[in-house]
């Protein structure tokens, strides 16, 4: 397959380089994939993204591409004759795909993480009845979205299945250091459902980090205050 020279900077641990990740994975597309050091930022980074200086970067053909969604949607462009289609194909369901990325991203993210940064459990209380409130609303969203298929996108993973997916390993870290289910099979039994479909899907599977490592790593990122 000729695809042009494709390299992805990122993180093994990193959600939002996951989600380049799988879309690469989607359309088949070979790929280099340069991983940076925690703590560290590359010559190549710097270079690739002196705004943001952060992963991910997808490098095409020399041109660097930044920002996870931004990076899957180009990926859909570039290669829009490899592999099915990642966003919607229609104008309104790209749209809803859209919205609800964005609120992953700058609602349930953020509440999710603040699980982590807790300090006190009555906080840690308030950040997971919030994290419950919000995976509510994508349950409903899931149920609108997929009109009865697998997945957000119908029949196969698509932009917003990416978009959530790609927490679904943080997701049972949080789980394991708050000792509370968050994604409940008698509450979100659709959402429930699906992120085992996701999971367990071929360009996913491979790519899912192994929860101890994955929450070793969290204890590094999200250290505890001394007592």
């Amino acid at each position: 397959m000729v695809t042009g020279d494709v390299k992805l900077i990122g993180s093994w641990a990193s959600v939002f380089v996951m989600r380049a990740r799988i879309a690469l994975n989607l359309k088949s597309i070979r790929y280099e994939f340069l991983q940076e050091t925690y703590g560290t930022k590359s010559e190549l980074l710097l270079k690739s993204n002196p705004v943001h200086k952060k992963i991910p970067v997808l490098i095409h053909d020399d041109k660097p591409v930044c920002e996870s969604n931004i990076i899957v949607q180009y990926i859909d462009e570039a290669w829009s004759s490899y592999g099915p289609s990642i966003l919607p194909s229609q104008p309104y369901d790209r749209a809803i795909a859209r919205f609800w990325a964005a609120y992953v991203d700058d609602k349930w993210f953020i509440a999710l993480r603040s699980i982590l940064t807790a300090r006190g459990e009555e906080e840690k209380k308030a950040a997971i009845a919030e994290v419950e409130g919000r995976t509510d609303h994508l349950e409903k969203a899931f149920i609108e979205c997929s009109n009865g298929k697998p997945f957000f996108n119908g029949d196969h993973i698509g932009y917003l299945d990416i978009a959530l997916g790609s927490f679904l390993g943080w997701w049972k870290v949080v789980e394991l250091d708050a000792n509370h289910i968050l994604l409940d099979e008698t509450k979100t039994p659709s959402l429930f459902k699906w992120a085992e479909r996701f999971c367990n899907d071929p360009d996913v599977k491979p790519l899912m980090p192994e929860t101890a490592k994955l929450a070793e790593f969290a204890r590094k990122l999200f250290p505890k205050p001394q007592a």
